[in-house]
């Protein structure tokens, strides 16, 4: 097993954090499911831009089943442990979904540069088949990074100390621990994980900016509410993928701020993305307050 040493050592600190988390979860995660239903029960949501988003919202809710539960409940022990095998599959899912979620944020850029770019052709290029698999390979893709980062975590040689310095297991803290040579095996964590959400979160801010440049000299005022559409998805591009690059975008050193980063990026941040959508579409806000 694993000892990890949370987020703080101070009980009283422990505590106040688990209200603010619990009411978090009991205001966000709500919200986040409502999105879903409301997108099934409404015909009117019937577009593949809302599709993308009850995707989205669920996936989010995958992504935060995986790591602040156990985190919750080590508020309450003294001594913070996690078996081989629980630190192996949470490893696996956090980044199986974080990648399947950063690949859907690309299929939802496509979608955007479809609709205002191929707006003739946009039933046509984007109908419910095409969504369906779009939205499989979104999940294959998030398969195959996290089964690669996987593969190279269960490899590594530990035999000594086995204390991480973090709330959950991550590739960061078991590649410290490993008692070898893990240069090669670091590289390949880095090429998978820090190359790729680079890679994602350029493309994603380069198309975002050809579209909404595009809309702006085509009609300024016709197309507002596309482009507000298209700012809530590059608020939600830098929010996912801020401190997925400050987190594994620099190899081969420690991060400083790592916990507090992390937080962000596995427990509060995800379940905002969707909201972010919401609060920014007046549509689906008018479809929520009925149903």
């Amino acid at each position: 097993e694993f000892i990890l040493l949370g987020l703080t050592q101070n009980q009283k600190v422990q505590m106040i954090l688990l209200f603010f988390f619990l009411l978090f979860y009991m205001i966000i995660l709500p919200g986040n499911v409502l999105i879903i239903l409301t997108v099934w029960w409404d015909s009117q949501l019937g577009s593949p831009m809302y599709f993308f988003l009850a995707n989205l919202a669920f996936l989010d809710i995958c992504y935060c089943s995986v790591t602040p539960p156990k985190m919750l409940a080590d508020f309450f022990s003294h001594r913070k442990t996690i078996s081989y095998s629980a630190c192996m599959a949470q490893l696996f899912f956090l980044h199986f979904l974080g990648g399947a979620e950063a690949f859907l944020l690309m299929v939802m850029a496509y979608d955007r540069y479809v609709a205002i770019c191929k707006p003739l052709r946009y039933t046509k290029l984007v109908n419910r088949g095409v969504c369906c698999v779009l939205v499989g390979a979104t999940w294959g893709a998030g398969f195959i990074h996290g089964i690669i980062l996987f593969a190279l975590s269960i490899h590594l040689p530990l035999c000594g100390p086995n204390i991480l310095d973090n709330f959950f297991c991550d590739v960061h803290q078991l590649v410290k621990l490993a008692c070898a040579n893990t240069y090669i095996v670091e590289l390949l964590m880095f090429l998978n994980n820090g190359v790729v959400i680079v890679m994602c979160f350029t493309l994603l801010l380069i198309s975002y900016t050809v579209l909404l440049l595009k809309l702006w000299t085509q009609s300024p005022r016709a197309n507002n509410k596309v482009a507000s559409t298209c700012v809530s998805h590059i608020i939600v591009v830098f929010v996912m993928c801020g401190p997925a690059m400050y987190l594994y975008g620099l190899p081969f050193q420690a991060v400083p701020m790592e916990k507090v980063v992390a937080v962000f990026h596995t427990v509060i941040f995800p379940l905002t993305n969707a909201m972010i959508y919401t609060l920014r579409n007046k549509e689906i806000k008018d479809s929520m307050w009925k149903l």
